[in-house]
């Protein structure tokens, strides 16, 4: 009875082997692909990496460094902003330097008021007090001479009358008297003539001395300000509010080294693909008329034609796309450049990596030539044909 059981244990076993092996053994299909890697459209093309950008027609990204250094009180944009040329974009602290150029501005006004003084002389006040010196010096001559003339008059009746003495003192007085009115009546002459034209002059050097350097100081106080260079687009703001940023940039956290304050790009309708071409491969590039392009989005089957723009003509060494100055690597490559309008339906941002297959296509005249000599050569194919199966009917 026991044997009885063991034997379908043991079949069963047996055949549950035999499928397991069985179901083991089946290949699994393997699931299609999301999308199908980026085919070579042109029989002799090259391929490249590139990186899409803001389309320039000279350069790359306008990448902003502020002229002084300071820090960063107020950012007025946010990425991906429209922004137009003259806006403000980014203010740092200003505070000493408005107070420099407040103090140069009121010694500008200062030495402006000097000179308006010195141009409005002379005050009218001060005439009157050296005409009146000068009408007091008139009346102290007179006042001399009249005691001269009493004194000499007495002296030439009876010369016992008037001791020599009093008489020369009188002769002295009039001197005295009619010195002092020299002395006012020139001191009038040059309170009426005004100030020296060399102090004028010298007073309106300072003042356009002081004033330039108000002007400079206020426009060194504008520069705590970043504008926008030009129409178009905030790509990446590097500061924060309360960082320090100076000529150099700012210290980037990731990438270790300075890298720009704000960078912009041009308005989107218009993107540029710079696709480096590696050195081994330049001698194959096409020639510029005939040069066409294709461009691969990683990870979808979007395939998007581009136009030749320009060559970088200097053979640079290649890093690997992400702008890290320590990816350095040995070998060189070559800039080309394309552009493309910016579709409605695809979102492409700049700084994306593509892949760009350059190759050259036949003109329409070389096409029309291959055709016509395709057609001839099946035209004698076919007349051989019938030759030889007529030569072997007659056989």
């Amino acid at each position: 009875m026991r044997n009885q059981i063991l034997i379908p244990i043991a079949a069963l076993g047996i055949l549950a082997g035999v499928v397991s092996a069985f179901l083991a053994g089946q290949q699994k299909k393997p699931q299609p692909p999301v999308f199908n890697p980026a085919q070579n459209p042109y029989a002799k093309g090259i391929y490249s990496n590139g990186i899409i950008e803001s389309y320039q027609s000279t350069g790359e990204n306008i990448n902003l460094y502020p002229e002084v250094a300071g820090v960063v009180t107020q950012i007025m944009v946010a990425e991906g902003q429209a922004v137009m040329q003259g806006q403000p974009l980014l203010k740092m602290d200003d505070s000493i330097q408005r107070a420099t150029v407040e103090q140069q501005r009121s010694q500008a006004e200062a030495a402006l008021a000097l000179l308006e003084e010195l141009k409005a002389q002379p005050r009218k006040e001060v005439l009157d007090v050296s005409l009146a010196q000068l009408d007091y010096a008139a009346a102290n001559l007179r006042t001399a001479e009249t005691q001269l003339q009493k004194q000499q008059a007495s002296y030439d009746l009876d010369p016992r009358s008037v001791s020599k003495d009093v008489l020369d003192n009188a002769i002295n007085a009039v001197n005295a008297a009619r010195a002092n009115l020299e002395v006012a009546s020139r001191n009038y002459q040059l309170t009426k003539a005004g100030a020296w034209s060399y102090d004028i002059r010298n007073q309106e050097r300072q003042y356009a001395a002081l004033s330039n350097t108000y002007q400079a100081g206020l426009a060194l106080l504008k520069k705590y300000t970043v504008y926008a260079p030009a129409d178009g687009v905030i790509l990446s703001i590097g500061a924060a509010t309360g960082s320090y940023v100076s000529p150099q940039g700012i210290y980037g956290t990731y990438t270790s080294g300075m890298d720009p304050v704000l960078v912009m790009g041009k308005p989107e309708n218009e993107l540029a693909v710079r696709c480096y071409v590696d050195e081994i491969l330049v001698h194959r590039l096409p020639d510029p008329s005939k040069m066409h392009a294709q461009m691969f989005i990683r990870g979808t089957k979007i395939r998007i034609t581009l136009e030749y723009v320009r060559v970088q003509p200097y053979v640079s060494p290649k890093i690997q796309l992400s702008n890290r100055r320590t990816e350095r690597v040995d070998v060189r490559v070559l800039p080309v450049l394309f552009r493309f309008r910016k579709p409605k339906d695809i979102r492409l941002y700049p700084g994306q990596l593509v892949d760009v297959y350059i190759g050259e296509e036949a003109h329409t005249g070389e096409k029309a030539s291959s055709g016509e000599a395709q057609a001839d050569a099946a035209m004698k194919e076919k007349e051989q044909e019938r030759t030889g199966s007529k030569l072997y009917q007659s056989e």
